[in-house]
């Protein structure tokens, strides 16, 4: 074969081949396209069935959103109606609970009112007495204080009062010798002098010529009357005769002194015989004891005539009168006044001993007082008790009833406390 017929064989060979092959392609292609088709229906039908469930789910949710809104809307009538409930509730509760702390505030104001009225009129009297009985105790140490210091303080003057005394009355004798009259009254000053010293009143504890009746109707006055605490009476009589014993005191003359001296043993005597004569313990209206004291205001003329005659004492004391002196005087008259001293303490002792038992009583009586003011809180305190049961514990309690009004629609703007309601709610169950 020549070289054109193997090129158109080969070409015609090629050009079948090629036709076999676009053949087979288009066939590919067709099953191809067969298969798309169906698989478009497939998938056509799928978005039919999707969009029609989402054509349903659309009505379904516009219908789940109107339901929805009408939800809302209840919603809101129900919490706008939960709210008034509330409130109502709550002002309930409150009424409630006003009226019973009102109660309660009404009966411990009065209760408390009677109680205050009452401790202070018990309180009141209690604490003056125990004012006046420290007041008392105070001034009765202060006094006896005052007292010891100024006994101490007139011992230590004493001697120097003496030794003044004595030169004064000798000196005083010397510028009127012979004038007995004013003698005696110059003693009737110290004797004076002496009774303000030794610290009692007069007036009261002493009187100062006191005039007085006897029996047979004489009048007497007793230069000084002194009381004593247990209803006697001490009689003092001031004898001032001081010339014999002037001239022993200035006289150098031996002899001299020695006839100076009897003469003033003497007239110490001759007073003491006048004296007793007096029989003062007589007198009307005179407590007096058997013994009057005669004074002799000069200590020296005093020493030197019991020097002289000691028997002088003995015989005084005979005639029922002792003989003293200016320092035995003022002892006896600071004994005395100690004696006072004593009766008044025990005088406020009593009194303080009577304050002290009725100040026991007010306690008693105190003690009572606050054993009823207890007894009366706690009825006060149960009958608290008893209305806060009542408002919120056991079966019906008055905030169980309240909150059931809420759960009905009662409109309630407050919420009762939780505790209290929620107390309130579990004895209900």
């Amino acid at each position: 074969m020549t070289d054109p017929v193997w090129i158109a064989a080969g070409c015609a060979a090629l050009l079948g081949s090629l036709c076999l092959a676009l053949l087979f392609a288009l066939a590919r292609a067709r099953q191809h396209i067969a298969y798309l088709s169906q698989q478009q229906e497939q998938e056509t039908q799928q978005r039919d069935e999707l969009l029609g469930k989402l054509s349903a789910k659309e009505v379904e949710l516009n219908r789940l959103h109107a339901g929805l809104g009408q939800l809302r809307s209840q919603e809101q009538q129900l919490r706008a109606q939960l709210s008034q409930q509330q409130d109502q509730e709550q002002r309930l509760s409150e009424r409630f609970e006003n009226l019973a702390n009102r109660i309660f505030e009404q009966k411990q104001q009065s209760f408390l009112s009677r109680s205050h009225k009452d401790m202070d009129a018990v309180l009141a009297p209690l604490k003056q007495q125990m004012e006046q009985f420290r007041q008392q105790v105070a001034h009765s140490h202060t006094e006896e204080a005052k007292q010891r210091h100024a006994l101490e303080q007139q011992l230590r003057d004493l001697k120097q009062l003496n030794v003044q005394m004595s030169e004064d009355a000798l000196n005083l004798t010397r510028a009127l010798k012979g004038d007995n009259k004013i003698q005696g009254n110059w003693g009737e000053v110290v004797l004076t002098r002496l009774l303000e010293q030794s610290g009692l009143k007069a007036g009261r504890e002493y009187e100062i010529q006191a005039s007085l009746q006897q029996e047979d109707g004489k009048r007497y006055q007793p230069d000084v009357i002194i009381h004593l605490p247990d209803g006697k009476d001490v009689v003092v009589d001031a004898k001032m005769s001081l010339n014999a014993y002037e001239r022993y005191y200035s006289s150098d003359d031996p002899a001299e002194r020695e006839r100076a001296l009897d003469e003033h043993v003497a007239s110490v005597r001759g007073h003491i015989k006048g004296l007793g004569q007096k029989d003062y313990h007589k007198l009307k209206g005179l407590r007096s004891l058997d013994y009057v004291l005669m004074f002799i205001p000069v200590e020296p003329a005093f020493l030197a005539a019991i020097d002289r005659d000691p028997s002088l004492i003995s015989d005084a004391l005979s005639a029922n009168i002792l003989l003293i002196s200016p320092t035995n005087l003022l002892v006896a008259l600071r004994t005395i006044q100690n004696l006072w001293r004593f009766e008044h303490q025990n005088q406020n002792a009593v009194t303080i001993a009577q304050q002290a038992g009725k100040l026991y009583d007010k306690l008693v009586g105190f003690s009572e007082d606050l054993q009823k003011l207890g007894r009366a809180l706690d009825t006060a305190q149960g009958s608290y008790q008893n209305a806060m049961n009542k408002f919120s514990e056991g079966r019906g309690n008055l905030l169980r009833q309240g909150e059931q009004l809420r759960q009905l629609g009662v409109e309630s703007s407050k919420q009762p406390d939780a505790a209290l309601l929620k107390q309130a709610l579990e004895a209900e169950e």
